[in-house]
């Protein structure tokens, strides 16, 4: 079978006819459409997973600075605050939030991280998997796996909508990446792959008409703190799925909806730096200080 891509609910619906995980699914189709073993593409999955962590290692450096300076420190400074105190949502959480914030001032300050399923957003899904794997909880096996159900959603997203913030508002990058980390959360913590559709829809639905608008032009205000906030965002919409709570709108539709919702976006709020944060008097001033 060749799998076009077009609908995640149908990835689910095969998934269930076979009795496996979404990831399964779309493991065994990529390998059967780059005529690989299975096993070859669970090993670059596997690379993929060792950059996230490096790129969280240097993101937690407190030291890191972007060159702007517009970002740096904060992920160092969640992961101690949470140390001392266990946070006030407990300690994986805060640790969640710290790995977000890591891997997008990683970016920030031009270090090497994996596009999940941009740059601006890169920190979520490590957010989601990294402390689990860090815990124990799951093994690097099952986590390396699990991605596969990203990657098959991110293809869906791509062909049914977009994934940059230059087409679709920041719905469309920390939007999608925070779906994806609901619906790997979800079959993780052995959810249905009817249960990792609707945790998909409810994080995606959640951050519908999400605005595009970085500070100087640069991927660092807000996007660092879009990470953490679409990471806790993709905790809570996984949670709700496990939990039996459906999405009453079908994922199919609600990524079709943000489509729509992105073309009706002015390209003010499309990454032009022209309006929202980027238009409020200190992104202007922070934009002059940088450029002029």
């Amino acid at each position: 079978m060749n799998i076009l891509y077009n609908s995640f609910e149908e990835l689910a619906r095969l998934a269930g006819e076979q009795g496996t995980a979404i990831s399964d699914v779309v493991l065994a189709d990529q390998a059967a459409q780059m005529e690989e073993p299975p096993e070859a593409l669970l090993a670059r999955m596997d690379a993929d997973l060792t950059v996230m962590q490096e790129a969280a290692e240097k993101g937690l450096d407190p030291a890191l600075r972007s060159a702007s300076g517009l970002s740096g420190g904060s992920a160092a400074r969640v992961d101690q605050y949470v140390e001392r105190t266990g946070g006030i949502c407990g300690p994986r959480f805060g640790r969640s939030l710290a790995v977000a914030l890591a891997v997008s001032e990683c970016n920030a300050a031009m270090g090497r991280i994996v596009a999940t399923p941009t740059a601006g957003s890169c920190g979520i899904l490590p957010g989601a998997v990294l402390p689990l794997l860090e815990e124990g909880r799951f093994s690097r096996e099952q986590v390396g796996k699990s991605l596969f159900t990203a990657g098959g959603l991110g293809m869906v997203i791509a062909n049914k909508a977009y994934l940059a913030g230059a087409q679709g508002g920041c719905q469309a990058e920390c939007g999608s990446a925070s779906a994806m980390a609901a619906a790997v959360l979800t079959e993780l913590w052995g959810g249905s792959p009817g249960q990792c559709a609707h945790a998909a829809a409810i994080a995606l639905k959640c951050l519908l008409g999400l605005a595009c608008d970085p500070v100087a032009g640069l991927v660092e205000v807000p996007c660092v703190k879009r990470n953490a906030s679409g990471l806790a965002n993709a905790l809570c919409a996984a949670q709700l799925a496990l939990a039996g709570v459906a999405s009453a709108v079908p994922c199919d539709e609600v990524i079709e909806a943000m489509r729509a919702v992105g073309d009706a976006m002015p390209c003010a709020l499309r990454e032009t730096a022209q309006g929202g944060l980027a238009a409020t008097p200190t992104g202007i001033q922070w934009k002059k200080r940088l450029f002029q």
